[in-house]
């Protein structure tokens, strides 16, 4: 494939034949036949069987690309699977637009994960706690015991944090171990660090070491992305107006927060999910973090620059791996991740933050114009078709009909159906 291009700027890719789509990720990408031919196989029962247990069988979802991504100064087709109708369309047409005045920018922290020990049974709370960090320094090296290979790729614990709470039971001491898991996500490291401390820390403290485990509130691992959506493009000033009206009540209201940050999961979990990441886990931190001073609020933010173009920020914190659990397993995410090119955990969650900025502003940028459901129900239209009993081109003739008239029901997919027939 020449340089030129080698490009995620594709105009019209969703009408291509699927083998057309398939040709040009498979170019882009520099995936064998053997490779190409996985995504079209289901999973080895026998892979499966080693993942989880009671394993019988497996569940697809459709895996899709979204295109016209450029984030820091690079393109990108980013696989992702979900269930759920226009969400592809709409990242891929938010992205288009950021494209234009260069498309996301992103800032990333160091890996950092916390793992918590709760102490209970101290006599004295504050003699207990300056005790655990007068052997911070024997706690840490303890901790990096336990993970040679880890420190040996510049990782390890870093620190320690002790938090006094009260509780119904009374005081309690959390002591948080800062680790740096590197690529990893981190959960096996953190959790078996965090198993390794707590007979030391209750021969210093005389209490009990009740829960040993990993925060998914990974407010040390966070990630920023950025764009600047054009004005212009968008419709004009007047939209970019609309456009913030809309995204005010998130920034102030709980009820409208939820459904906002959900749109912005849509994008991220389908990235999760294809890359073998664990999406709870990024989902539970996500509205933690959302709620971290108290109240459930946005995880984006807009605002006009000088220009009266809209631009959008987004905060939030991603524990994302690139080796170790299904991400080296699932063959399919091992090729999801070729796809994408990434080499490092942090350009992954590059990545992810900048799909979820664009899945958000595609949602806003919806709601605050034509309304949601007109791109949604005209996708969805294809499934009611599907669920009606249409095939092959009939898919196409009942979804048109159901969307002109504005009517995308079941019964009426039924209808039309026979009428074709």
């Amino acid at each position: 494939m020449k340089e030129l291009q080698k490009t995620s700027k594709i105009s019209g890719f969703y009408k291509l034949p699927m083998k057309e789509r398939i040709d040009y990720v498979k170019k882009f990408s520099n995936l064998t036949d053997d490779e190409i031919s996985v995504f079209s196989s289901t999973m080895d029962l026998e892979i499966a069987d080693r993942m989880i247990e009671n394993v019988i069988g497996t569940f697809e979802l459709p895996l899709a690309v979204a295109v016209n991504f450029h984030i820091n100064k690079k393109d990108y087709i980013i696989p992702m699977a979900t269930e759920e109708s226009s969400v592809v369309a709409a990242a891929s047409n938010a992205a288009k637009i950021a494209r234009i005045r260069g498309g996301f920018t992103t800032e990333v922290s160091e890996p950092q994960m916390i793992g918590q020990l709760q102490l209970l049974n101290v006599s004295d709370v504050a003699g207990a706690a300056k005790k655990i960090l007068d052997h911070k320094k024997q706690l840490l090296d303890l901790a990096n015991q336990q993970d040679k290979i880890l420190v040996d790729l510049g990782g390890g614990a870093r620190d320690l944090e002790v938090r006094i709470l009260d509780s119904p039971l009374g005081k309690m001491i959390v002591t948080h171990i800062i680790v740096d898991v590197r690529d990893a996500m981190g959960a096996n490291a953190v959790n078996t660090m965090c198993e390794a401390l707590a007979p030391m820390m209750e021969e210093l403290t005389d209490g009990k070491i009740r829960l040993k485990i990993l925060s998914n509130l990974a407010d040390k691992r966070l990630v920023r992305a950025k764009a600047v959506f054009d004005k212009e493009k968008m419709g004009g000033e007047k939209v970019v107006d609309a456009f913030l009206e809309s995204y005010t009540l998130a920034s102030i209201d709980p009820y409208r927060a939820a459904t906002h940050n959900k749109g912005i999961m849509n994008g991220i979990d389908a990235v999760i999910i294809a890359t073998g990441n664990d999406f709870r886990a990024i989902e539970s931190g996500a509205h933690a973090y959302a709620a971290r001073d108290g109240r459930y609020t946005s995880l984006t933010k807009y605002h006009k620059d000088k220009d009266g173009n809209l631009v959008g920020e987004i905060e939030l914190p991603l524990a994302i791996g690139i080796v170790g659990g299904a991400a080296n397993i699932h063959p399919k995410a091992r090729l999801c991740r070729k796809i994408l090119g990434i080499v490092t955990a942090k350009e992954l969650s590059e990545v992810v933050a900048s799909l979820g900025l664009a899945q958000n502003f595609a949602a806003v940028f919806a709601l605050s114009t034509v309304g949601i459901q007109k791109g949604h129900m005209s996708l969805h239209s294809k499934n009611i078709a599907v669920m009606a009993g249409a095939q092959g081109e009939e898919i196409e003739k009942v979804a048109d009909k159901l969307v002109k008239e504005g009517k995308v029901k079941l019964d009426r997919a039924k209808e039309i159906l026979e009428e074709i027939r």
